[in-house]
């Protein structure tokens, strides 16, 4: 080896992503759970959905993957109607493909340990809107599953109705959105899918909204 040649240590500085140094070893994901109501140990997890992001060559962040699952109620979950009624969802329709938690969450988690990997991050922070009541729902799930590799943070989250208020002096989703220019379906909110990419989309503006106001450098300085 030639004594110029310099040998890049997994895990360095140098041989992380851009993304990577952005958050300190950390891959953002954002996260949207719809559940059965509000306690994260007695309650169902109904749906489900991450949205991993990636980083342009301006240091600009951008929706990438969606990974959503329906959800079986775990044994003896407590499922309230108002929850139902407020997210629409139909447990017994037809068409609604859910699955266990044992098979969804290990598949779910399997995809943000391979987005971590790609982008030499440590592990993942989940990112949700008011993210500590999502990050309970998963933590809970599993901790039922008896799932050992979990790759979110246990108790970091980023919460993005706390950074939205910052932002745009509005806390609520659907506003906020309205007011970051993104569209808005009221029809479609409540699918776990379409919040996670709406909650994703929101992130980005933000950060990338930061970054423009000299708030941090681009990747490539």
């Amino acid at each position: 080896m030639s004594s110029l040649e310099t040998v890049v240590e997994p895990g360095s500085d140098q041989s992380k992503s851009p993304l990577a140094k952005r958050f300190r070893g950390f891959l953002p994901v954002i996260v949207d759970v719809e559940t059965g109501g509000f306690n994260a140990h007695t309650d169902a997890l109904l749906e489900v959905a991450a949205v991993t992001l990636r980083m342009d060559e301006q240091g600009l962040l951008h929706r990438h993957q969606t990974f959503d699952y329906h959800i079986e109620p775990f044994e003896g979950a407590n499922i309230e109607q108002s929850a139902l009624d407020f997210t629409g969802i139909d447990l017994e329709h037809p068409d609604r493909p859910a699955e266990p938690e044992m098979m969804a969450l290990p598949e779910l988690f399997r995809s943000v340990r391979k987005a971590v990997k790609e982008h030499g991050c440590t592990r993942a922070v989940m990112v949700a809107h008011n993210a500590h009541f999502d990050l309970g729902f998963i933590n809970a799930a599993a901790n039922r599953c008896d799932i050992k590799r979990n790759p979110f943070h246990p108790f970091s989250c980023f919460d993005t109705a706390t950074l939205s208020g910052l932002a745009f002096g509005h806390t609520v989703l659907a506003k906020t959105c309205q007011l970051a220019g993104l569209e808005f379906s009221n029809s479609k909110a409540h699918s776990a899918a379409y919040d996670a990419e709406k909650t994703a989309d929101l992130f980005c503006i933000i950060v990338n909204r930061w970054q423009a106001l000299g708030g941090w450098p681009p990747a490539a300085d």
